[in-house]
């Protein structure tokens, strides 16, 4: 599995936002500065994971986006299926007939477990627990 563009963007900017989780609404232009993110693509990322409901936008002066709850309750998998759809590594296990082999194939099962394997990995990290290693990382640095 390799993740886009578009995953590891939507990671970064949930990072951020859940880093500043009690602080309020990020500006979207603080955001991508402090990711190095492009604005536009950052929008677009925003308004996806706005329409799963994992962000909430507010405008006027002091507005921008917030997560829709705690940074424990979001986790890795969900920021990732939104931005990349499904995290099936071969295409088939989302269509069982797209080969015309699915009942005879041999490696299908493999696929199924290395894919359980994966979501069962990215639904056990929260943004909370990303935050708890960066600051475990940064104080064994210092």
């Amino acid at each position: 599995m390799k993740l886009s563009t578009r995953g590891r963007y939507g990671i970064h900017a949930m990072f951020d936002l859940a880093v500043n989780y009690d602080k309020g609404a990020r500006p979207i232009k603080s955001i991508a500065e402090s990711r190095g993110i492009p604005e536009a693509y950052l929008e677009q990322l925003f308004s996806a994971l706005r329409k799963d409901n994992l962000v909430i936008s507010t405008r006027g002066a002091q507005g921008g986006y917030v997560l829709s709850r705690s940074p424990k309750e979001i986790t890795v998998g969900d920021v990732l299926r939104t931005l990349e759809g499904g995290l099936n590594l071969v295409d088939c296990l989302q269509e069982d007939d797209l080969c015309g082999k699915a009942c005879d194939c041999p490696s299908r099962t493999i696929w199924k477990r290395l894919t359980d394997g994966v979501n069962h990995i990215l639904d056990g990290i929260t943004l909370q627990d990303m935050i708890d290693e960066n600051q475990c990382r940064t104080a064994q640095e210092e």
